[in-house]
């Protein structure tokens, strides 16, 4: 089989220009991007994507959660697809890399083949995968979640934003649902491109992460409930404080991490105050745990730690206490094969490179339980994140890309 020499290298300036022309979609207040999912701005962003896909001569798989399959026919028509992919949208104050590197730098793989006159045994298929970020309607990477049979498509048009409009409706409403069945699909193998999200190989001075397991989490939905009653007059030992409970919580999710290490990590990232009035002790607080650990034992050792103190917090403030898992996958280890090839296409273009571990949860962690996967990561400035302020340089995006590229050449196979 031909294997393409260090020189096949993808167009660096192309890939950053389609970075930043899609960055003017949906753009946030600080310099980053608010496109979260099945918005006007995420039809816009879609609507861009497959214009530049059309323009490769790729054909349009959509399903019926939205995801887009753009897919480079191979020679051989049993062949299995190849599949590079990633996600569009973005948290509300997002960067302009998280997600949408992997999905353009797909389509950078394709327009390099396609400029070279590269054939290949086994179609390539570009996909954008619906809501991976969960910021709008949990959980997130919900349409990989419904591809790869961990949600059932019912499930998924029924989840709520925060206004309680359903994502089926929304979906529906900016015109991008398809026919085709969620999962019908079979792959060769999927590679996902991504930035790290953390401060690993920027620190090390590593250019490429090869991607061997994704940690697994529980998102935790904690409702607590108190007695609404005035902050001025309600003595403190008549109270009945919800915001107490949650407070006293987050500090113990701090300890059982902390006890828990290394290779763990939990947190609040989000509440919600009910009234939500400066002088009204609150009557209901809903915030959610994150708990992550690549260690399955160690994941669901600390999710039952905290729900049993938790349980004993609320006790003891009388604060009513319900829990619900909103969110949670296991840890995932990535197929070696393709790990192997990754860093082996790393070490040919003589990019430095380490293993690493995602923090983060990707698309890849669901389409693993379906087919071959692995990831590329390329670094991202101070770790930084879910966040309009997140930054690359265009040579960290070229690298992960040419990476990519060479990968998905090897399994795909080059035609003479």
């Amino acid at each position: 089989m031909p294997s393409p020499g260090e020189n096949l290298r993808i167009n660096s300036a192309r890939l950053w220009d389609s970075l930043m022309q899609m960055a003017q979609v949906g753009p946030g207040i600080a310099g980053g991007n608010n496109r979260q999912t099945v918005t006007d701005a995420d039809a816009e962003g879609r609507a861009l994507f497959k214009s530049w896909c059309d323009a490769a001569g790729l054909t349009m798989g959509l399903d019926r959660m939205g995801n887009m399959f753009m897919c480079r026919a191979g020679t051989d028509p049993e062949a299995l697809p190849v599949y590079i992919g990633s996600h569009l949208d973005t948290q509300p104050t997002g960067g302009k890399y998280d997600g949408v590197l992997g999905v353009l730098g797909g389509l950078e793989v394709i327009r390099t083949l396609n400029d070279r006159g590269i054939r290949t045994k086994h179609p390539v298929v570009v996909t954008n995968w619906t809501n991976e970020e969960g910021a709008r309607f949990a959980p997130a990477m919900l349409a990989s979640g419904v591809f790869a049979g961990i949600h059932s498509l019912d499930y998924a048009y029924a989840r709520k934003d925060p206004e309680c409009k359903s994502f089926g409706a929304e979906l529906a409403r900016i015109g991008w649902v398809g026919d085709e069945e969620v999962g019908a699909r079979k792959m060769q193998a999927y590679f996902e491109l991504h930035i790290e999200q953390g401060p690993i190989l920027e620190a090390e001075k590593k250019t490429i992460g090869v991607v061997t397991h994704c940690q697994g989490l529980w998102w935790l939905e904690f409702t607590l409930t108190g007695k609404e009653a005035h902050t001025g007059s309600t003595p403190m030992g008549m109270r009945v404080n919800a915001g107490l409970a949650m407070a006293r919580i987050i500090e113990m999710v701090q300890e059982v991490a902390m006890a828990a290490q290394p290779d763990a990590v939990g947190g609040v990232g989000q509440v919600n105050f009910s009234p939500n009035s400066r002088n009204v002790l609150p009557g209901t607080v809903i915030f959610t745990v994150d708990i992550r650990s690549p260690d399955q034992a160690k994941l669901d050792g600390m999710r039952a730690e905290i729900e049993r103190r938790a349980a004993a917090i609320c006790d003891d403030l009388k604060v009513g206490c319900a829990v619900e898992a909103v969110g949670h996958f296991d840890p995932v280890t990535f197929t070696p094969e393709l790990v192997g090839r990754v860093r082996a296409a790393a070490e040919k273009l003589g990019y430095a490179h380490r293993d690493i571990i995602s923090g983060a949860g990707h698309d890849a962690c669901w389409t693993a339980k379906v087919a071959p996967t692995t990831m590329v990561m390329c670094p991202c400035v101070d770790g930084l994140s879910h966040n309009e302020a997140e930054e690359i340089s265009p040579e960290w995006a070229a690298a992960g890309a040419d990476v990519l590229l060479h990968a998905v050449l090897e399994t795909a196979v080059v035609v003479d």
